[in-house]
């Protein structure tokens, strides 16, 4: 047996256009049973700019990370002219909570083996970035095995500065709970 905790008359379905003149979907409600549900059910007012940390086992972090890269990630990179054939790449988590950066630069650490990134504050988003050896331990955890749910357009971006960068690849062995990256 279904029941219906929603009415039509509760609801608010529309497109909201953004600060870059795109449209953006936006949801609204006006259901109090409903929000006490939400509340219960762990989702806050303005928790992009609340959340501390998420409660998952360790076997779903990687599929965790690489959502959070599929929607508040990126890839960047350039050829530095200042040293002959270095190829710099980054890259860059965002979130409105400083605090969540800390937590998802530990949990890095901790199950990926990376170093401390560096977390930088801007005007409404903080970034947690990682250079190119984190980088590519980044990737080979988000994609070691070869997942069917990511975002193809970011995934190949990443992939062409792996592929491009003669510095240094991933083996993938498990030491100490992190990937070891033996040519960096």
């Amino acid at each position: 047996m279904t029941q219906t905790i929603l009415h039509k008359e509760h609801l608010k379905i529309g497109t909201k256009i953004g600060q870059f003149k795109t449209s953006t979907y936006q949801f609204q409600f006006a259901d109090a049973a409903l929000y006490d549900f939400l509340i219960l059910a762990g989702i806050t007012p303005a928790k992009s700019k609340t959340i501390q940390s998420v409660d998952l086992p360790d076997e779903y972090y990687f599929a965790f990370l690489r959502g959070h890269f599929d929607g508040d990630g990126t890839i960047y990179g350039y050829i530095d002219p200042r040293w002959n054939k270095s190829y710099m790449y980054y890259t860059s988590f965002a979130s409105a909570s400083p605090n969540f950066l800390v937590w998802l630069d530990g949990q890095n650490a901790r199950l990926i083996g990376t170093s401390p990134g560096k977390i930088q504050s801007k005007t409404r988003v903080h970034t947690l970035t990682y250079a190119k050896k984190n980088s590519r331990l980044i990737f080979h955890a988000m994609y070691h095995n070869r997942p069917a749910y990511k975002l193809t357009r970011k995934y190949d971006k990443f992939m062409d500065f792996i592929t491009s960068d003669s510095c240094g690849k991933i083996t993938p062995v498990r030491a100490s709970g992190g990937m070891v990256d033996t040519h960096a």
